[in-house]
């Protein structure tokens, strides 16, 4: 390891990078287990966006960008999204992707009309592609906050969430609140996201809840390992991406994403059940 990294490894600042990245990394990637299994990447990538209006939102009725109003805009605008599509497909006329889309491109919209109003356009870069190296000891307690809280009730719930994704029908039959079981899992998606903001930002958090179960599922069917797994791996690529963006000079956020990426690309290679060389062995 270069020296210049041995001493980083010594510096506050990294070492809270660090820890950011093993805290997210591991609870999103735990997470991104219910993302695959859902198949709703792309309602992830949805509300990763939304959070971009609500860091408007957030500096409109605070006049100012801070850590603070940018991470309560963003979940509220997460939020807002998330379960109001959930709300509008309860008529059943209009399905969950329909609302979704049409609620998160009218606040999407709305936010790119606010932002040339903003004083604060060039520090939002920070928001957009996260700055990891700026977490404070805050972050890091409001990381360990939400981690906690989702591990805490993903695993305490683990039976009936799974049951209400697979079979909502007999889930509502056996006594499982699935439309309470649909809003919390959309809320705790929300949180995982903010939790993720500014390690990574708005536009690249998907990454971190969609690559790490979406690796281990092309190398296993075991439910179990398909979170534990994905935080594992959540979490080595995260602490790996902050490593590699120091010792090449690299953005750390989009670092962190590519080691996933590259994590989920040799998977899906050289996986010995579902990879390309396999598929072509057969």
């Amino acid at each position: 390891m270069p020296s210049s990294i041995n001493d980083l490894l010594h510096n506050p600042f990294f070492q809270r990078a660090l820890a950011a990245a093993l805290l997210i990394g591991f609870s999103n990637g735990f997470f991104s287990g219910f993302v695959v299994l859902r198949k709703h990447a792309l309602s992830v990538s949805a509300l990763s966006h939304t959070m971009l209006p609500g860091i408007a939102l957030g500096i409109v009725v605070a006049g100012a960008l801070t850590q603070l109003s940018a991470f309560l805009g963003a979940l509220f605008a997460a939020l807002f999204v998330g379960l109001g599509s959930v709300v509008v497909s309860r008529g059943k006329r209009v399905a969950q992707g329909t609302a979704l889309a049409v609620i998160y491109t009218t606040a999407f919209a709305a936010g790119v009309a606010v932002l040339p109003h903003l004083d604060t356009r060039q520090e939002l870069e920070h928001w957009l592609f996260g700055e990891i190296l700026a977490v404070g000891n805050g972050d890091l307690w409001t990381m360990f906050g939400i981690g906690s809280l989702t591990l805490l009730t993903v695993n305490l719930l683990m039976r009936p969430m799974l049951l209400t994704l697979f079979e909502p029908n007999v889930a509502a039959a056996q006594g499982v609140p699935v439309r309470l079981m649909q809003y919390l899992l959309f809320a705790l998606l929300a949180l995982s996201l903010v939790a993720s903001l500014q390690a990574v930002g708005c536009v690249l958090s998907v990454g971190l809840l969609v690559a790490p179960a979406a690796t281990i599922s092309l190398l296993t069917d075991r439910t179990s390992l398909l979170f534990w797994g994905g935080g594992l791996l959540g979490a080595g690529g995260a602490v790996g991406g902050v490593l590699l963006s120091a010792a090449f000079d690299l953005s750390t956020g989009p670092t962190i994403v590519m080691v996933l990426g590259g994590f989920f690309l040799l998977a899906w290679i050289f996986s010995p059940r579902y990879g390309l060389l396999a598929a072509r062995r057969a």
